[in-house]
């Protein structure tokens, strides 16, 4: 029995531009958490770590399933697939980075710091990633749960 992903068409373009604006909303989330006068420490790890997560999940899902799937449809794409995930390997190295950083009770500017750096890589992947990939995933026709895909969010 088919899921409720499953059962209806989906729009793959629009639900990755959608993945990407709830990660900028995410990733707004946790700068804002920053620019408090005296930020509860409790807060700002409860949104930097869920931004980070999210972000972590939508890659890992985009590396494992997504991406496989449209070098084996569009085999054209396979120099662009493979510059996206170099990027979510930078990307998690500076998500690692930013971790620690919180975890070790850095000062709440150098978490801002890691965040601004984090947002200007995020923003010029997800651009890429866009420009590059919107096209093809909006004539994707594929069964499988948009999770799978693109994340839990």
């Amino acid at each position: 029995m088919a899921t409720g992903d499953e059962t209806r068409l989906i729009a793959w373009h629009r639900e990755l531009v959608g993945a990407h604006d709830r990660l900028r909303e995410a990733l707004r989330i946790a700068q804002q958490s920053t620019s408090e006068q005296t930020p509860a420490r409790r807060d700002l790890l409860l949104f930097c770590h869920g931004f980070c997560v999210a972000l972590g999940g939508h890659h890992t899902s985009e590396d494992e399933a997504l991406f496989p799937e449209l070098v084996a449809r569009h085999p054209e794409l396979s120099e662009t697939i493979a510059r996206l995930a170099q990027d979510h390997d930078l990307i998690a190295v500076l998500i690692q980075r930013l971790d620690a950083a919180i975890c070790s009770g850095t000062t709440v500017e150098d978490v801002a710091g890691r965040l601004d750096g984090i947002a200007a890589i995020m923003e010029s992947h997800f651009r890429y990633e866009e420009r590059r990939l919107v096209e093809v995933l909006a004539s994707l026709r594929l069964r499988a749960p948009i999770a799978t895909m693109l994340g839990p969010l």
